[in-house]
């Protein structure tokens, strides 16, 4: 009982702090629409947003007029004066608020995914009428066990860094209509440098030496999120996968030349083990792959292109990364909108993105002025649109505009700063 007690006014510290520190907070507006009767888990990579998403959302009760800041039981579950806390003791939550205000709050409760069992306190707690948004960094958050148990009372949206969009609303750049041709242009090309080599972690926007802060954060996701949570012995082997990964980003590489290129470092890695390390990678937000379209089912599964969901990130490893990088930024926006439809095609011809669904083709390129570069990259496309009529056809490079037209096919090229806001795919 002692124990419980002690718990409770510790609780009770930690709900007021949040709320005065809430109240305070500037909140830059991120491009989430959310229900606003639903209950939520945010998942995403350490530091994309989650919490800073529920505080989107209470600032957003409190802006209707009918909530106070006291309506909000905010906890994060990473404050280490509850490290340690079960299951069995979360009712406390709500037993500490309510002798607080004696009324029934919206619960947020953050980073929860390492107490075993948290999934029946929240199902409990939407069983009760609760309106609750829950966060964590781990995709085992969503497994089937977890699902089954929360019931469908929950809506699930997972979080990334911020967008190239989201990054100038954070820069106070707000575009007009036709931008591209006005002084706003060199405004977001100035702008846009820093976050494709850095990405879009926000903590880091402010930081003068960026790069320290994302390799600090790089380390707690290897550390933390991955080797101590799934309990990794090998942790030398998961280091050299990940570089090996970083180094072959663009290129579909298969689990038997990962293992081998883990192994040729001196180190000795199971096949099996390799693909443990690849899920608990993905897992954590770190890693995302996409197949070939063209591939048979077993080759979809083992030969794959892998990203980095963010650039900051995959920057860390690279010496020469423009290309590298460039193409990254590509999958990362692709995948937020398309996910498991996103693809690369590889049969006779080489294009890094189609999906089918939209009849939509894409190619990387930093750069194709060099003629080699331009007719390899086109030829690919016009070689795709043969087998796939209407397929709209685009080269994204970095800095380079145009419309090319041949074979009766017109193919879009576009730098990637004004693709990434264009909303048009």
């Amino acid at each position: 009982m002692l124990i419980q007690i002690m718990n409770k006014e510790i609780i009770k510290n930690i709900i007021r702090e949040k709320q005065q520190e809430i109240a305070e907070i500037q909140i830059i507006e991120r491009n989430y629409q959310l229900e606003s009767s639903s209950n939520y888990v945010f998942v995403g990579l350490r530091r994309a947003g989650k919490s800073f998403l529920m505080y989107q959302q209470i600032h957003q009760f409190i802006a209707r007029g009918s909530h106070s800041i006291e309506d909000m039981l905010f906890v994060n579950f990473e404050d280490e004066r509850i490290n340690g806390i079960s299951a069995g003791l979360l009712g406390l939550v709500i037993d500490a608020y309510k002798e607080l205000y004696n009324k029934k709050p919206i619960v947020f409760l953050d980073e929860i995914q390492n107490i075993a069992g948290w999934e029946k306190f929240a199902r409990r707690l939407a069983d009760s009428k609760y309106q609750v948004f829950i966060s964590g960094s781990n995709a085992q958050m969503l497994s089937k066990e977890i699902y089954t148990t929360l019931g469908g009372r929950f809506m699930v949206k997972e979080v990334f860094p911020f967008s190239f969009e989201e990054y100038l609303r954070f820069h106070q750049i707000v575009l007009e209509k036709n931008w591209q041709y006005g002084e706003e242009r060199n405004t977001v090309v100035n702008l846009f440098e820093k976050y494709f080599y850095f990405g879009g972690f926000a903590e880091s926007f402010a930081f003068a030496d960026k790069r320290d802060y994302i390799n600090s954060l790089y380390h707690k996701i290897l550390l933390g999120d991955i080797i101590a949570r799934n309990e990794i012995r090998n942790d030398k082997a998961l280091r050299i996968l990940m570089k090996k990964i970083a180094e072959t980003v663009v290129h579909p590489v298969s689990l038997s030349k990962l293992k081998n290129a883990v192994n040729s470092t001196g180190l000795s890695i199971a096949k099996n083990t390799l693909i443990d390390y690849l899920g608990y990678a993905k897992d954590a937000y770190l890693l995302f792959d996409i197949s070939n379209f063209s591939d048979k089912f077993s080759e979809k599964e083992t030969v794959k292109k892998r990203y980095f969901f963010d650039n900051g990130l995959l920057n860390l490893f690279l010496l020469d990364p423009n290309s590298r990088l460039l193409e990254n930024l590509v999958a990362i926006e692709l995948y937020k909108k398309y996910a498991d439809r996103l693809f690369y095609y590889n049969r006779n011809i080489e294009v890094d993105f189609f999906v089918p669904d939209e009849k939509t083709a894409i190619q990387a390129s930093y750069s194709i002025n060099d003629e080699m570069t331009r007719n390899r990259e086109v030829g690919a496309l016009l070689k795709l649109a043969e087998v796939y009529p209407d397929t709209r056809l685009i080269i994204v490079t970095f800095n380079e505009d145009e419309i090319i037209t041949e074979q009766e096919h017109h193919i879009e090229v576009v730098p990637i700063w004004k693709w990434l806001l264009s909303n048009n795919m």
